[in-house]
């Protein structure tokens, strides 16, 4: 089999953005790209299939059962276009990275795309108590206008680079002529989380220059906080007692 990439629906666009929010780190790029699809009503026109993701199927509420994908979904908002690429997976090997990386940028060609925005979340390994997005660009003259959105430059960060597309669809869009921006926000790395989500998605609708209800990421936020609060319980529960007085100090004057 080889990496099949069915389009569903016929469109035509001027200069669309593609939004690529495929599962990582913190689940944080999905979760804001699966709900700008949902708010944004957009409709599904492409579906990617390939060797390289996970040998699995997904199975549905009905009992029926479907292959793994990666999805294009377009919507409009005014006379802004948007191409948002979402899915169950990214690739499970290097050449499938960069196979669907180009396949996907192969889209952004033939759909005129102006402009890419990859987004992710950015693990530091502990709870992150305020929301913070980090970038990094493919032009250097991109780098002004996302600080003034509030995107945080760090040197030499994120250390160790960027894995998967939202780092490779940066890199070969250079080829393209294409700018591109990834958003990462700064998450705890070992569990899902919208707050993070929500604070790329807020830094996001700035540059995009749209509104996006957060009600739903607002409400998924507060669970977890519900759970987080629990952890730090039974940590502190672990703690001889004068560390954990200590961490209470601590936590006051903070």
């Amino acid at each position: 089999m080889k990496t099949i990439v069915k389009k569903l629906k016929d469109m035509e666009f001027k200069s669309p953005i593609l939004i690529e929010g495929l599962p990582g780190i913190g689940h944080v790029g999905k979760l804001v790209a699966d709900h700008l699809v949902e708010e944004l009503k957009a409709e599904k026109i492409i579906e990617i299939i390939s060797p390289h993701f996970p040998p699995q199927v997904i199975v549905g509420e009905d009992g029926v059962a479907r292959l793994v994908r990666n999805e294009i979904h377009a919507a409009k908002v005014d006379d802004k276009e948007f191409l948002i690429l979402v899915g169950d997976f990214q690739s499970t090997t290097p050449e499938g990275h960069y196979e669907i990386a180009e396949l996907v940028l192969d889209i952004a060609h033939e759909y005129n795309v102006k402009m890419i925005y990859t987004l992710g979340g950015y693990g530091i390994g502990h709870i992150v108590e305020k929301e913070e997005v980090m970038g990094a660009v493919n032009d250097p003259s991109l780098i002004e206008p996302l600080k003034e959105a509030g995107v945080e430059f760090r040197p030499n960060e994120p250390g160790g680079g960027i894995v998967g597309i939202s780092g490779l669809l940066l890199g070969l869009a250079v080829e393209r002529g294409i700018p591109a921006v990834c958003l990462m926000g700064v998450t705890p790395g070992y569990m899902i989380d919208p707050k993070g989500a929500k604070g790329v998605l807020k830094v996001l609708m700035r540059l995009l220059g749209i509104e996006v209800g957060t009600g739903k990421l607002d409400e998924r936020a507060k669970e977890m906080e519900k759970v987080i609060a629990k952890l730090r319980e039974m940590e502190r529960a672990q703690l001889p007692p004068e560390l954990s007085t200590r961490d209470e100090e601590l936590r006051y004057i903070g």
